[in-house]
């Protein structure tokens, strides 16, 4: 499997030093974590269409020209190598190899018109994952978290009814996907198995190899079994808890959970509809993305690394992006066709766009384009999201929004208002300290149907 990292080398064992990559991440136990998802308050949100989000995160930055608006009439070194195709929108054309979701733009919405200051990945992740600036200037690969996220709000705001973590990312978090104030139960619950593999197996969410049922439901053997299971004994999660009580039992709730093992058997699924998805990681991942939020799942996102095309852009999205193209139409249109989709929400965007001008970087010899936060191109589908509708533009050569501009707070005010959440609601940090969710809680009117 391909591991791609951004300009700065991440990859997955960076996660590790934010501390929050899991549900255990912060050095919190599982009674702990439990102890304190408990402990939180009950929301009383605002009306809204949506019920669940899947946000597919394109880490590092993807391009609009190579994706959802190009520039055919720009000159070749803004152009670049790519054709265009037809959407079911009069006028509205996409790159050449978008065509599967070209031809269903009457099921979602584009905003071509966000923009924003933060040019380095750190500060970038940030603004577009939760709506807020950083409050101090962070470097491009740093691990920021100043406010909590969108998962970890929603999770923290809707919660479940069963015994599935509220929020869950796969294959990992992103680095500004956690919860900060708001507690690491509200961290997300990462899968960071391969859903692809002949061998999928979300480890912990099973009963441990060798063991009955009537064994792991043993009160007196549960400290020990749950101490042989790999997530809750993870020295970089801490310690497992010392006592065993109520939260044991909901920690055991989540292993034998019905719910559970229905949403993580992805070999229910048939052939086709596997195939449909496209059988790479990603594609199986938005695959069980679906079943997640199917099973009551609130906010998953599925991380897709590998966006930060400083080099060999054209050769990399010529090979990537039709099967990313049919990964994405066939979850928005299986979600339409079982009806889910007027209370699901689709995003899929990164944290900026990429640079109009085609530029060759020190030491490489392939054509690329660098970070671009003045311009980008944010998908989003559902939740009562009109279909068909093109919010903002840039100018003629890509170089920035320029009608109809909206920020990221705007973006994130319209998640929030979708899901019930009031935008403007002002929460409080463990000291007392006031923080709004969203500064400026102005919705993108187009998108609340």
């Amino acid at each position: 499997m391909k591991k791609y990292s951004n300009c700065e080398g991440l990859t997955r064992r960076h996660t590790l030093k934010l501390g929050l990559g899991g549900m255990f991440g912060a050095g919190l136990s599982l009674t702990d974590s439990l102890r304190m998802q408990a402990q939180a308050k009950d929301a009383s949100p605002i009306a809204g269409t949506a019920k669940r989000c899947i946000l597919i995160w394109m880490d590092g930055g993807p391009t609009h020209f190579e994706m959802f608006d190009p520039k055919p009439d720009a000159p070749a070194e803004i152009r670049g190598e790519f054709g265009t195709c037809q959407t079911t929108n009069p006028g509205v054309h996409y790159s050449e190899h978008m065509t599967k979701l070209a031809a269903i733009s009457d099921k979602y919405a584009m905003i071509r018109s966000i923009r924003h200051n933060q040019g380095n990945h750190g500060a970038g992740n940030h603004y577009m994952m939760t709506g807020s600036p950083p409050r101090i200037p962070v470097g491009c690969g740093a691990f920021v978290s100043f406010h909590p996220s969108m998962g970890s709000v929603v999770s923290h705001e809707l919660g479940t009814k069963n015994a599935l973590p509220n929020y869950f990312s796969m294959p990992r978090m992103s680095r500004s996907g956690g919860p900060n104030f708001l507690g690491a139960n509200h961290a997300p619950f990462v899968v960071a198995d391969d859903p692809n593999g002949s061998s999928f197996r979300v480890r912990d969410v099973a009963i441990p190899g060798g063991l009955t049922d009537g064994q792991f439901r043993s009160k007196s053997n549960v400290r020990s079994l749950l101490d042989r299971m790999k997530r809750f004994n993870d020295k970089a999660a801490g310690d497992p808890a010392v006592a065993i009580d109520e939260y044991y039992e909901q920690g055991m709730s989540l292993v034998l959970s019905p719910e559970a093992q229905m949403a993580f058997d992805i070999s229910q699924e048939s052939d086709e509809m596997r195939d449909r998805y496209y059988r790479n990681s990603f594609g199986q991942r938005c695959l069980l993305a679906r079943r997640l939020v199917e099973s009551g799942v609130p906010f998953v996102t599925v991380y897709d690394g590998g966006w930060d095309h400083h080099s060999n852009i054209f050769g990399t999205c010529r090979t990537r992006l039709p099967s990313w193209d049919q990964s994405v139409a066939a979850l928005i249109s299986d979600l339409d066709e079982r009806g889910m989709l007027e209370d699901t929400m689709v995003l899929a965007l990164g944290e900026f766009g990429r640079t109009p001008k085609i530029s060759t970087l020190s030491g490489q010899t392939t054509p690329g384009r660098d970070h671009w936060a003045n311009a980008m191109s944010v998908l989003m589908a559902g939740g009562g999201t009109p279909g068909g509708v093109v919010v903002g533009a840039t100018d003629r050569k890509g170089y920035s929004a320029i009608e109809n501009v909206k920020s990221p707070e705007n973006f994130v005010a319209t998640v929030y208002s979708k899901l019930g959440i009031d935008p403007g609601k002002i929460l409080y940090t463990p000291q007392g300290r006031p923080a709004h969710l969203v500064s400026d809680p102005t919705p993108i009117r187009e998108l609340m149907g």
